[in-house]
Order: C-alpha cells, then structure tokens, then sequence
C-alpha cells in the first residue's frame, strides 16, 4: 500500500508542474483509460438485464434492401 501512496504523491507532484494545458491533456487520459475499464449494462426498467435486441431497440431492421438474416448466406459458413 506504501507503493500506491508513493506512486499517487509522485504524479499529484509532475501533474502540478505542467502548464494548465498540459494537465488537462494528463485528466484527458486519465478519463480515457477509465472508460475502457468500465462496464456498460442496459438494463430495462425494472431492474433487470437487457438484451442486445431490445438494447437496439428501433436500429433493428433499419437497413433497406438487405438481407432480412444476415445468417442467409450459407457459403460463408460452409468456409468457417
């Protein structure tokens, strides 16, 4: 725990040397690297897990001329 302290006072201390600019680049990446940890969860309204479907909601089937299943194309998955 030490280690973690120690690492948290040296960057507050580079951080605070750098021109404003500069640190909101630092915050930028900071914020960056933390939505890439993050989990997004759709959940309907009652609380529980969403689909993927109902996740798309009205995106589904808004392609024209399409395939109405993508999974039509049966050469493709003979070659997987």
């Amino acid at each position: 725990m030490t280690q973690l302290v120690n690492i948290d006072q040296i960057i507050a201390e580079k951080v605070r040397t750098l021109a404003i600019e500069q640190q909101q680049q630092v915050l930028d990446f900071v914020d960056f690297l933390l939505s890439k940890t993050q989990k997004v969860e759709f959940k309907n309204a009652d609380g529980s897990p969403m689909s993927a479907l109902e996740a798309a909601g009205d995106i589904v089937g808004c392609v024209e001329g399409g395939p109405g299943d993508l999974a039509t194309n049966k050469v493709y998955f003979k070659s997987l």
